[in-house]
């Protein structure tokens, strides 16, 4: 059984694609293989969230409804997930819910009664991994085009994307700056000679 309990997933660049201030849900698009990758951690009794800041609604660009619709989306395309958390709140707002605070981690493991440290969050920019690293639980950053090189170069975790990400976390906490599938590499010691080809 895994020692990691559960995983929070950052919600726009890291489960779905990215629509700045998104109220339509009809734009909700899971990236490649978040399908997969949520069905091996359940398979493996690991539960799932979502921790997603939200400062549109502090802008006044979204209502909460509007993001509840599309939480509602991403629920119905990639869920169940056992806990969905969100910050409203703008950046000088000074909540303690915005990553990279810690509040939304705290809250979500503690609605499923879950310690921190035996929950990894994975997300696509620095502030992502940091608020892990503030509530005691592990973090993974998966870059995209929106991740500055230094909060790559900063990441204790770096996966090339979410199965690989997720594949190193299914026997235990992350381990090592960047994280490889060595699933390849298992499969050419284990399946044996190939057949038909000449040294």
């Amino acid at each position: 059984m895994s020692e990691v309990k559960a995983v929070f997933f950052d919600r726009d660049g890291t489960l779905v694609h990215d629509v700045p201030y998104n109220a339509d849900p009809d734009l909700v698009r899971p990236v490649e293989g978040a399908r997969e990758a949520l069905g091996m951690l359940r398979e493996r009794g690991v539960r799932t969230g979502v921790v997603t800041n939200q400062s549109g609604v502090a802008r006044g660009l979204l209502t909460d409804a509007d993001v509840r619709r599309v939480n509602r989306r991403v629920d119905e395309l990639l869920g169940p997930f056992d806990v969905f958390a969100v910050c409203p709140h703008g950046p000088d707002d000074g909540c303690h819910c915005r990553k990279p605070r810690p509040g939304m981690i705290l809250w979500a493991a503690g609605r499923i009664c879950t310690d921190p440290a035996d929950v990894v969050v994975i997300g696509d920019i620095g502030a992502d991994v940091e608020a892990a690293r503030r509530a005691g639980a592990h973090g993974i950053l998966v870059p995209n085009d929106a991740t500055r090189p230094e909060e790559t170069a900063h990441a204790d975790h770096v996966a090339p994307d979410l199965l690989t990400a997720v594949r190193a976390v299914l026997n235990g906490p992350p381990r090592g700056h960047v994280l490889a599938d060595e699933t390849p590499i298992r499969q050419a010691y284990t399946t044996g000679p190939v057949r038909g080809r000449r040294a």
